[in-house]
């Protein structure tokens, strides 16, 4: 039973990280957007 539990929760874990890099990948250039659009007020 502990190592069902186990072995679930690593799956989940390695789902979670192989979607992240494209997470990441769109919060970089949502934040370069952002920071784009400030330089462009000032």
């Amino acid at each position: 039973m502990i190592r069902k539990i186990i072995s679930t929760a690593l799956v989940g874990a390695l789902m979670v990280s192989a979607t992240a890099c494209n997470t990441v990948r769109g919060v970089g250039d949502d934040l370069k957007s952002a920071a784009n659009a400030v330089d462009d007020e000032t």
